[in-house]
C-alpha cells in the first residue's frame, strides 16, 4: 500500500508560507483603502497637529508599559533573574522580533528564553514564557470586561458594538481556559511522545527539556499561583496605561475623551489583536478596527486611523530599541544553563 502523506506534507509547507504574505498584503491594502476612503489630506492635517508632541507620545506611556510588563513576567520565574535591568532588556528584544517579524508571537517568545542563559536554563526560560504570556492573556480579558461595562455605561444603545465585544470575550475565555488545562495536563511533554508514536521523537535530551517546562508549568500553576495572580494585575496595570496613549492623541488633536473612554477603547481594541494574532502585526486588522470603534465611541474613524497610524510609528521606535537591547543583552552560547 503507497502512502502519499509525504507528499500532502510537503505540498501544504509552501501553503503555509505563502499564506504569510497574503496576509501582509491584504493588510497593507486594508490600510491603504482606509487612507484613501477617510481622506490623505485630513490625515496629514491631524499629524500636524500633533506636530513636535508626537515625540512624546511614542515615548510615553509605552515605556511604562514596559516596566510593568517586565515586573509581571518576573513573578512567573521559578528563580526570579537577579538583574532586573536585563530582564527588561531580553523583553524588548522579545517584543522587538514579535513586532517586526512574522512569527505569530512565537518567534520572540523563543529569543526570550534564549537571551535569558546562561542565568536561566532554557526550560525554565520558555516555561516563564509561557506562563507570562498566558497571564497577559488574562489580564487582557478582564479588561475587555472592564471595556464592555464602561461601554455598556457610556453607549448604552450601542448594539452592535457591544455584541462584538461580549461575543469576543466569551471566546478569549474559551481560548484562556483551555490554554491554561491543556498547560496543566502536561501537553509540551505529551507532543514530544506523540511526535514518537509517530515516528518522528525529538530525542531524549530534547524529551527531558519538554517534560522539564511541563514540570516548571505545573510548578507555577500549583504551588505558586499567588505569583501568577501578582502577575495578572502587573499586566492588567499595563494595559491600563497603554490607553493612557489613546487619551493624550485624542487630546493633543483638540478633541474632548474622558480616561474611561479612553479605556474602553483601547480595551477593545485588544480583542482585535487577540483574533487577528495570525495576522504579522495585526497589519490592517488592528486600523480597521480602531476606525470603527473610534467611531462608535464618536470620534470618528479619521481619528481612529490617525491613532493607529501613531501606534504604527511607535512601534517602529519601540522595534528599533528591541534590536538595540537584543545587541546589549546577547550572551555567548554554549554555556552549561543552555544544555540542561
Amino acid at each position: 500500500m503507497i502512502d502519499h502523506s509525504p507528499p500532502s506534507s510537503s505540498l501544504s509547507l509552501p501553503r503555509i508560507r505563502l499564506l504569510r504574505p497574503l496576509l501582509i498584503l491584504a493588510g497593507v491594502v486594508l490600510i491603504g483603502y482606509l487612507i484613501h476612503r477617510i481622506g490623505p489630506a485630513e490625515i496629514l492635517s491631524a499629524f500636524r497637529s500633533l506636530s513636535w508632541r508626537l515625540v512624546l507620545v511614542l515615548v510615553f506611556p509605552t515605556c511604562l508599559v514596559a516596566i510593568t510588563d517586565t515586573v509581571a513576567w518576573r513573578f512567573t520565574f521559578l528563580q526570579p533573574p537577579r538583574s532586573f535591568a536585563r530582564l527588561f532588556g531580553v523583553r524588548l528584544a522579545g517584543e522587538a522580533v514579535n513586532m517586526a517579524t512574522p512569527t505569530a508571537s512565537v518567534g520572540g517568545d523563543l529569543v526570550k528564553a534564549y537571551l535569558l542563559r546562561p542565568g536561566v536554563p532554557l526550560r525554565e526560560g520558555l516555561a516563564s514564557v509561557i506562563a507570562d504570556k498566558t497571564a497577559s492573556v488574562v489580564a487582557q480579558v478582564l479588561g475587555l470586561l472592564g471595556g464592555l461595562i464602561v461601554t455598556v455605561l457610556l453607549l448604552p444603545e450601542s448594539s452592535a458594538l457591544l455584541f462584538a465585544a461580549g461575543g469576543a470575550l466569551v471566546l478569549e475565555i474559551v481560548c484562556v481556559a483551555g490554554f491554561v488545562v491543556a498547560q496543566v495536563r502536561g501537553v509540551i511533554g505529551g507532543g514530544g511522545r506523540l511526535m514518537a508514536k509517530l515516528s518522528l521523537p525529538p530525542g531524549p535530551d530534547r524529551q527531558a527539556m519538554l517534560d522539564g517546562m511541563d514540570h516548571a508549568l505545573q510548578t507555577l500553576y500549583f504551588e505558586r499561583g499567588r505569583s501568577l495572580a501578582v502577575s495578572v494585575l502587573w499586566h492588567a496595570l499595563g494595559l491600563v496605561l497603554g490607553t493612557i496613549e489613546i487619551y493624550l492623541v485624542v487630546r493633543l488633536l483638540g478633541l474632548p475623551i474622558s480616561p474611561l473612554a479612553a479605556f474602553a477603547i483601547g480595551a477593545l481594541g485588544t480583542a482585535v489583536k487577540f483574533f487577528s494574532f495570525m495576522v504579522p502585526a495585526s497589519l490592517g486588522a488592528l486600523e480597521g478596527g480602531n476606525v470603527a470603534i473610534f467611531a462608535a465611541f464618536g470620534l470618528g474613524g479619521a481619528v481612529g486611523l490617525t491613532y493607529s497610524l501613531v501606534r504604527r510609528l511607535r512601534e517602529i521606535v519601540w522595534i528599533a530599541a528591541g534590536f538595540l537591547a537584543s545587541h546589549l543583552v546577547s550572551s555567548p552560547p554554549g554555556s552549561p544553563a543552555d544544555r540542561r
